[in-house]
């Protein structure tokens, strides 16, 4: 049997050929406008399949939106596994942006359409939603861990609502966004070179309040770019020591289509910039 090579070490062979950049495919409505193609499942298809021309074998990580191909219905998520397919195909690392989360069976369901082998949905790593406690995501963890695959966990979000949750302390002292990051980094303990349980931190959510120092783990950082999140901004959150942080851009990239030459030119000046 072929032994399961851990998500860390793909990433890190991704990040020494690439660098850091994550790229996501958001396939708004008002973007599919901008393209000239209509927010119909073709236009989708259209749309997304550019993507992934223009950036598998490009960067480090790709991550689909699964929220604008299920808008679709049942054609929608057909060409998200068509996107999945297209990007493993050229070799590069697929995060699907589904964040999940629930308890029990379902959630055990989540885990083997997006982390198990076999699966059309299933990329390298998929997001997850730990607010119904760290322990509901038992099952994801546990199908990551064996089909190596990794997944990235809610912690802080830049949306205003997310304070409420994520930054309200328990009887501990701790504030929620902390105790996750506790959880995830002794998931994470002692694996080499880095851990299949990542964080979802926002680039533009001011200041962390939280440690991240002892995390063994990658850390995506969306709202880089359009949104406003720049490098000094993951300096600032992150330290200079950044080599487990992804940053994640979408819109600032994909606002360049639907010419593939110009989206891989995007990326280039992005990945230039980090």
């Amino acid at each position: 049997m072929t032994p399961v090579v851990n998500f860390g070490e793909k990433l890190a062979k991704a990040v020494a050929a690439h660098g850091p950049l994550c790229v996501g495919i958001d396939p708004h409505p008002s973007l599919l406008e901008a393209w000239g193609l209509s927010p119909t499942a073709e236009g989708l298809e259209r749309f997304a399949l550019t993507a992934v021309e223009a950036f598998g074998g490009q960067v480090s990580m790709v991550k689909p939106q699964a929220a604008f191909f299920e808008a679709y219905g049942s054609r929608g998520v057909a060409v998200l596994e068509r996107v999945i397919a297209g990007l493993r195909d050229s070799g590069t690392l697929v995060l699907v942006d589904a964040k999940r989360g629930d308890i029990g069976s379902t959630m055990a369901a989540y885990a083997q359409a997006y982390l198990g082998d076999g699966s059309p949905l299933a990329g390298d790593a998929v997001t997850v939603s730990p607010y119904l406690g760290f322990g509901s995501l038992q099952p994801a963890l546990d199908t990551a861990r064996s089909t190596g695959r990794g997944v990235f966990v809610l912690a802080l979000t830049s949306n205003p609502e997310g304070a409420q949750v994520q930054r309200a302390v328990a009887p501990d002292g701790r504030t929620t966004a902390q105790t996750i990051i506790d959880f995830a980094s002794a998931r994470n303990s002692g694996i080499s070179p880095c851990g299949d349980v990542g964080l979802v931190v926002g680039a533009t959510i001011g200041e962390t309040d939280v440690d991240l120092s002892g995390f063994n783990g990658p850390v995506l950082a969306p709202g880089f770019g359009a949104q406003g999140g720049s490098v000094a901004d993951l300096k600032r959150l992150f330290g200079a020591d950044m080599r487990n942080v992804f940053p994640t851009s979408s819109r600032d990239v994909l606002k360049h289509g639907p010419d593939v030459s110009s989206l891989v030119s995007a990326v280039r000046r992005v990945q230039e910039s980090l």
